[in-house]
């Protein structure tokens, strides 16, 4: 019994540890004019190296044995799975009030070349890279996780980018959202159709098709009446059901071979608008607040790569490659949906907003071993250097505006 309470209080302390760091993390990124979930995903992930560089591995090993690892690897997954049921419900229920035709050439724009500059980095890494960098996965598994990897938009970051520069009603910031939205959901399904190309392509199609079943079969069940009076009345209580539900659905998912990622999309879609958005948003927070522990396990997958073997340029062509294919494709689809420069160019620089949607899809890549250690660590800087220009390239668009043309005086006796 006492052996028990020893590890419940270890886990609670680290538990604590980590919310600090991610709170820090988010007051130094206030600081620097970032979205505050680029503090607190780096938070996150360096608290591994941290003890590291401080103590070594023996530190380490006291510090997260094994016995405490587990628990943290479940917490944060139950943290991973109760915020994507939000950005699931978001994604299905958010609108941008624009025009098909603009909203269509915009996302083709930041969606087209970005797996296209995705393809060239695979085949960079798969012909030309180190044997390590590319790892033991199946090619066209690899091939399809790292499109994926490049085209991805950040829909929760993009959106607190928004709120946070008064960009919400905007027509970039409108057209960004509305390409974004649709992007990240294509490329959920991508992600499972890589995973599932290295564990079973016709297995993970049936379980893609029993979970767009539940979906719909749920939404038309939780429209009705009774529940819809319930999660108007009772929000809380609703709130702790939906989260049941999405973990059992997650993990039930995850153990037949999916990621648990598509089972809380599966939650997330098939749950109503209107009434039921209280409820989700207090799943949401949960979610959110626990997070950063699922970067501490990410941070520890990172501090497993070899010593000296900094994969510099695979960050260099992923950081490259993922701006020409966002900011790039951004702003040529909002020439084509008829924007002026600066308006296509906004957009642009918003797309490529990745951040903790890029993450969750790494650490999910990583996972089914689709990564190697040193291509999921070059990703994952691309993921925060491209999320961290977002905040300066707009203050820079926005400090080349044009100026305001000066009123002449009209000189007296000029009218006729």
């Amino acid at each position: 019994m006492t052996e028990v309470l020893v590890r419940v209080g270890h886990v609670a302390a680290v538990l604590a540890v980590v919310l600090v760091a991610a709170y820090s993390g988010r007051v130094a990124a206030r600081a620097a004019r970032q979205p505050e979930v680029i503090g607190e995903i780096l938070a996150g992930i360096l608290v591994v190296p941290a003890v590291l560089a401080v103590g070594g591995t023996p530190t380490l090993a006291a510090v997260l044995p094994t016995d405490v690892v587990g628990p943290l690897k479940v917490i944060g997954q139950i943290g991973l799975v109760l915020f994507l049921v939000g950005v699931a419900h978001e994604l299905r229920h958010g609108g941008s009030g624009l025009g098909a035709r603009a909203v269509g050439w915009v996302t083709a724009g930041s969606f087209v070349p970005a797996l296209l500059t995705g393809l060239v980095m695979a085949a960079w890494v798969v012909w030309l890279a180190d044997p390590d960098l590319r790892g033991d996965a199946p090619v066209p598994a690899l091939v399809l996780m790292i499109a994926v990897a490049l085209s991805v938009t950040a829909v929760p970051v993009l959106a607190r980018v928004l709120e946070d520069r008064g960009m919400v009603d905007s027509p970039a910031g409108k057209l960004a959202m509305a390409a974004a939205v649709v992007t990240d959901s294509a490329a959920w399904v991508l992600l499972v159709v890589a995973v599932g190309i290295s564990g079973g392509l016709v297995v993970s199609l049936v379980l893609v098709a029993l979970g767009v079943a539940v979906t719909v079969v749920g939404r038309v069940l939780l429209r009705s009446r009774v529940p819809v009076s319930a999660a108007g009345r009772f929000p809380r209580a609703t709130g702790a059901g939906i989260a049941g539900v999405a973990l059992l659905v997650a993990f039930q998912f995850e153990h037949w071979g999916l990621t648990a990622v598509f089972g809380s999309f599966v939650v997330g879609l098939a749950i109503p608008g209107g009434v039921w958005a209280r409820a989700v948003r207090a799943v949401t927070s949960t979610g959110r607040l626990l997070v950063p522990v699922f970067f501490v396990v990410a941070g520890m997958g990172v501090a497993n790569a070899p010593r000296g073997s900094v994969p510099w340029t695979a960050i260099a062509v992923a950081i490259a490659l993922a701006v020409v294919g966002k900011v790039g494709g951004g702003y040529l689809g909002g020439r084509l949906a008829g924007q002026d420069r600066r308006t296509a160019m906004t957009v642009g620089v918003l797309v490529n907003t990745r951040g903790l949607t890029e993450i969750v899809v790494l650490q999910a890549g990583y996972s089914a071993g689709l990564l190697s250690v040193q291509l999921f660590l070059a990703l994952v800087v691309m993921a925060l250097a491209t999320t961290g220009m977002t905040g300066p390239l707009l203050s820079l668009i926005e400090r080349t505006r044009a100026p305001k043309p000066v009123p002449v005086p009209e000189l007296p006796g000029s009218r006729s």
